[in-house]
């Protein structure tokens, strides 16, 4: 851990010990120095992080003060436990009903997967795409089939070399969005019937996915805090064929935790003596709110076993749908998987992101954009403390644009979510997010759009809900159905 890191982590303890309350002025940078007998960088560094999570805020002229929303939230409960037999995954009668209305442009969107179109460059991204049109040579269109345009496989290497991995051109296939470069993976490493690892709670188009290709699943516990149980997860492998694991590592959809890096080794190690490949979906990584990127699982991988997916889709062009996969030993296969299915990308834009990221300022945007995203997850933090029951908790995440919140006991988040759907709101609520429509009591929230007086208006509407149980109350244990 650096420096700076144990300065932030000591000053953490501090305010969620209460040691220094919210609006407590917290020591100046000079004053820091000398207490901790540390550079004024050092200091400034464990400032910023403090701030982009939230526990800080900086006052102009006046210094560094607690955020009133800094109290540490009650740790959640797993709600999870590992079973020895494989399920089958039926979940997409119930997602569909629930997409449909989050579609609904008059609702607040906070049961959105996306972040707010506000938020991205399109305007220069658009150029970008004019540019390349432009300079398109139509006898060089095949250029960009399988494995991809090699001018933006070679920028994506580079990107991993930023972060401190080497990751052979050749090893990288663009795909339609980071779902597809999931679903190519999963089709390739393991037959219909075939078991497969996942994360419980998960992304709900992983289970949609997964039930297409007819897969099998175990289910291996995320917490909050802690991350994914490995010890669960060395028991199926021991218990069961897993042919693979399909986990997201990094600011983790929808709980927001994020796997130590001591932890990711672990399963990267634990996976290698089982010799059972991971597919890494990595797809917000770049939307981390600390001053250095988070590491994935593939850091850790010497045996070419990781898949490692990422996208560009929601940290710069959501629209434009290109991802690819790091696919280690597998990218031969990936790569005819490719040419089996979509055949290719859009080649205009995986053209105009390789001509964006040479020349359009991508560093500065992502600075900007992590900063927004840091301090909107402040305010709907803020907010849930501040209109939802005092049992009510929400988790914190280094990164991303969720975070996972589990109501009180009598709440039922089905009903929850017709009621807040009634009020012209939109959640995600938690059976969506595993194979057995389990978290009935959770919901994911969205803090990917600017907050405004709407939004807050609807964090008010939210915790009013939570008290009407005539509207919201828990029904006895049974089926999920589709809302």
């Amino acid at each position: 851990m650096k420096r700076y890191e144990r300065l932030a982590d000591q000053l953490s303890g501090l305010i969620k010990r209460g040691d220094l309350p919210p609006g407590a002025r917290i020591p100046s940078v000079r004053a820091a120095c000398k207490a901790w007998g540390v550079s004024p960088s050092t200091v400034f560094r464990a400032y910023y992080l403090l701030e982009n999570r939230g526990m800080i805020k900086a006052r102009a002229r006046s210094g560094y003060f607690v955020s009133s929303a800094s109290r540490e939230l009650p740790r959640q409960s797993p709600e999870t436990s590992l079973g020895t037999d494989p399920k089958t995954v039926n979940i997409s009668d119930l997602v569909f009903e629930v997409l449909k209305t989050i579609r609904q442009p008059q609702t607040v969107p906070l049961g959105s997967a996306f972040m707010s179109p506000m938020l991205f460059p399109m305007a220069r991204v658009g150029k970008s795409c004019a540019t390349a049109n432009r300079s398109t040579d139509l006898a060089t269109m095949v250029d960009s089939l399988p494995p991809g345009h090699e001018d933006l496989r070679k920028l994506i290497s580079l990107r991993y070399l930023m972060a401190g991995m080497t990751v052979p051109v050749d090893e990288i296939i663009i795909t339609s969005g980071t779902l597809e470069a999931l679903t190519l993976g999963a089709q390739l490493l393991a037959d219909p019937g075939d078991v497969i690892a996942i994360e419980k709670p998960t992304f709900y188009a992983a289970l949609q996915a997964i039930e297409r290709l007819r897969l099998n699943v175990v289910q291996i516990p995320v917490d909050p805090v802690e991350g994914h149980d490995l010890d669960a997860l060395a028991r199926a492998l021991q218990q069961l064929p897993v042919r693979a694991c399909w986990f997201m590592t990094t600011f983790h959809n929808p709980t927001g935790v994020t796997l130590r890096d001591s932890r990711k080794q672990a399963l990267v190690d634990l996976l290698a003596r089982h010799d059972v490949p991971l597919i890494e979906d990595d797809v917000y990584n770049e939307l981390h709110f600390g001053p250095d990127p988070v590491r994935p699982a593939k850091f850790f991988d010497r045996n070419g076993l990781v898949i490692h997916c990422g996208s560009f889709a929601k940290c710069l062009a959501p629209g434009y749908r290109i991802g690819w996969a790091a696919a280690g030993r597998f990218a031969g296969g990936l790569e005819r998987a490719k040419w089996m299915s979509t055949l290719s990308a859009s080649v205009p834009a995986q053209r105009a992101i390789a001509d964006y990221l040479r020349h359009g300022g991508y560093e500065r945007f992502l600075h900007k954009l992590r900063r927004e995203l840091a301090h909107q997850q402040s305010q709907m933090l803020e907010a849930i403390s501040r209109y939802f029951p005092a049992n009510t908790t929400a988790t914190r995440s280094d990164g991303g644009y969720f975070t996972w919140v589990a109501l009180p006991d009598h709440i039922d988040s089905l009903q929850f979510f017709q009621a807040a759907l009634s009020s012209g709101i939109s959640v995600a609520p938690g059976p969506i997010f595993s194979a057995d429509g389990a978290f009935r009591h959770r919901v994911r929230l969205n803090y990917g759009y600017p907050w405004s007086a709407q939004f807050d208006k609807a964090a008010a509407t939210l915790g009013a809900l939570c008290a009407d149980e005539s509207r919201c109350g828990a029904k006895l244990a049974g089926p999920v159905r589709p809302a």
